[in-house]
Formats: structure tokens, sequence, C-alpha cells
């Protein structure tokens, strides 16, 4: 008997999907990152900084893209990146379990004598190891342009932030595949999974701009991974840990909800 064979099925089968968007990432850091050298840390680059409002550049973090480990952690990590590895990790989590039911083939997995527990942690684990791939690439390639883009950026920093990327990526991903094993919706898990996302960005951007609204800051998965600038400053472990747990509880939760309902009321 094959060890397990849906883990095997979901990861193999979505290989072409893991390829493209590691494609992707390679793109938007052979995309930003050779450009660091010509315009960090002039003068042309501090007058563009200085000219925009400020609520827009702590939106952004552009307050940061001075260095090169904080050109790093704005343009790649905390923009691009997190766009491109949030919608993948979403796409799949949605999928993995609501997008079955949608379309039959949960109940006919489940036919085949599968636990229900077994299919949430088997395409659970293959979500993971998707995931934490594409945040392997990311780290490889940003530190094989480390030395030519000359952005001084740590080697224990860079796999710090590397944690906390694949963490908050990963969050909204298994909250994607939770809200779809408890409804049987792919559409609830894309809605699910995009919201982690949006309002920890939101959430972060608003929370920089007042102490009024800086409570906002401590809701934002956003921000407990970046709060710390990771590429420059190190990683939060705690906060770090923090990710990773609330997504294990997603997944335990979602193999409960999916255990206790009926497939495809």
């Amino acid at each position: 008997m094959t060890a397990l064979p849906l883990f095997r099925r979901a990861f193999l089968d979505t290989w072409r999907s893991t390829l493209g968007w590691a494609l992707g990432l390679a793109a938007a850091i052979f995309l930003y990152l050779p450009l660091y050298p010509s315009i960090g840390g002039s003068a042309q680059m501090q007058d563009m900084i200085d000219a925009l409002p400020p609520e827009m550049t702590k939106a952004l973090n552009y307050d940061q893209i001075a260095t090169g480990p904080g050109y790093t952690q704005a343009t790649l990590f905390g923009l691009l990146g997190f766009l491109l590895m949030t919608i993948a990790s979403v796409s799949w989590g949605a999928a993995a379990v609501g997008g079955d039911e949608e379309s039959g083939q949960l109940e006919l997995t489940l036919a085949h004598g599968v636990r229900r527990v077994q299919v949430v942690l088997e395409r659970a684990l293959a979500l993971l190891l998707r995931v934490v791939l594409l945040a392997a690439v990311v780290c490889v390639l940003v530190w094989l342009l480390n030395g030519p883009a000359q952005l001084g950026i740590d080697l224990g920093n860079l796999l710090g932030a590397t944690v906390l990327f694949a963490g908050l990526a990963l969050l909204s991903g298994t909250a994607a595949l939770c809200v779809g094993a408890v409804t049987g919706r792919r559409t609830y898990g894309l809605a699910a999974g995009a919201a982690v996302a949006v309002l920890g960005y939101v959430f972060n951007a608003v929370g920089r701009q007042s102490k009024d609204v800086e409570w906002l800051l401590d809701v934002s998965p956003y921000h407990w991974a970046y709060g710390n600038s990771p590429v420059a400053n190190g990683a939060d472990w705690p906060a770090a840990a923090w990710l990773w747990a609330i997504s294990a509880a997603l997944v335990v939760l979602a193999a409960v909800a999916l255990e206790r309902r009926d497939v495809g009321a």
C-alpha cells in the first residue's frame, strides 16, 4: 500500500502550477533586485521617497528602501513576493477540500475507504510542501543576487525572513482550506484566504499612520511577520511560531469540521 497516497496525488498533480509560481517569483526577483545598485542609497532615490506623501511611504514600507535589506524587504518580501505567494497558497488551499467537494471528487475519494481526517491532513501537507518549496526558491535566488546586487543581506536574517514569508503565506492558505472544509465551497475558501491577506496588509498600513489606530498592528498577521523588518534586523521568532501555530490549528479545525458534517449537502 502506498504511503500518503492523497498527499502524493495532490503534490504531483499540481507540479506544473508549482513550477509556474516559482518562475513568477524568480521573475519578480530578477526584475527588482538587480536594480538596487543603480538606485539604492542614491540622492535620486531619497528625493523620490521625500516626494511621496508620508502616509504612502509608511503604508508601502518605502521608508526602508534606501538600504539593500530594506529594499528587498519592501519590494519583494513585503509586496510582489507576498502577493504571488498568497495567491498561490490561497488557490491551493481553497481547492484542497472545498474545490474537490464542489466538483464531486471528494465523494468519490471517500467512497474508496479514505478517512475524512486523512483527506484534510494529507492535502494540508501537500500545501505546506509547496509553500516551503516556493519560499526556498526565493531564499536561494535572493542569496545568489546578494553579492552582485550589492544588497548586503545577512544570511541568518534572510533565512529568518524566509520562515516568516512562508508562514504568512501558509496562514492565508490554511484559512482557505479550513473554510473550504467547513462550507464545502471553494469560493468561500478563496474569500477567507484573501481576507486574511488583504486585511492583514491593510491593518498594517493603517496602523502605521497614527498612534490612535496603532492597535490594528496587533491584529495584523502581516505586521506580526514584518513589523521587525526581518531582512534587516532578523526574525521575530515568537511571531513566526504564532503564524505557524495558527496554521496548524486551522488544519485541525478543518479536519474536525469535515469529519462532523455531511459531504455534498
